[in-house]
Formats: C-alpha cells, structure tokens, sequence
C-alpha cells in the first residue's frame, strides 16, 4: 500500500489537488493512502515553496500546481 500526502495550506488548488488523487486512486483500483498535510511547519521539511505538493511514499513526486489525471497516475506507478 502506497502512502500519498498532499502538501498544501487548504487553498482551491491544494483540495483540486487532493480530489484528483482520490479519484485517480478510485478509478484505478489502486491500494493507497491519502493523507493531507496542512501544517506549515510539516510542509517545510519537504523542502517545497509552492504548494500543492504530491509526496509518494516520502519522495516529492509534483510541486507547484494542479497536476494533470496522467501525471497522478505516472507518479504513483
């Protein structure tokens, strides 16, 4: 099982982002966990500026925007 977490304060783009990771999952019957991290201080130790952030069982997988439905999925394969 893969652990996901959305990195991102609560803006429209960080729930955008986290809505399309679990419909992605949901759709592909794929065995992961999402989790949404909204603590700044958490978000650092990513070493990210710009959020929302996709972090793949702890490796930054996108940063900076609302990521497409294919890169969700190439990031979780």
């Amino acid at each position: 099982m893969q652990i996901i977490k959305i990195l991102g304060t609560g803006c429209a783009k960080c729930k955008q982002t986290e809505q399309l990771v679990k419909e992605v999952i949901a759709k592909n019957g794929i065995d992961a966990v999402v989790e949404k991290i909204e603590d700044i201080q958490l978000i650092m130790e990513y070493n990210i500026l710009s959020t929302p952030a996709v972090v793949v069982d702890e490796v930054v997988k996108i940063k900076g925007r609302v990521p497409s439905e294919k890169e969700i999925l190439e990031a979780i394969k």
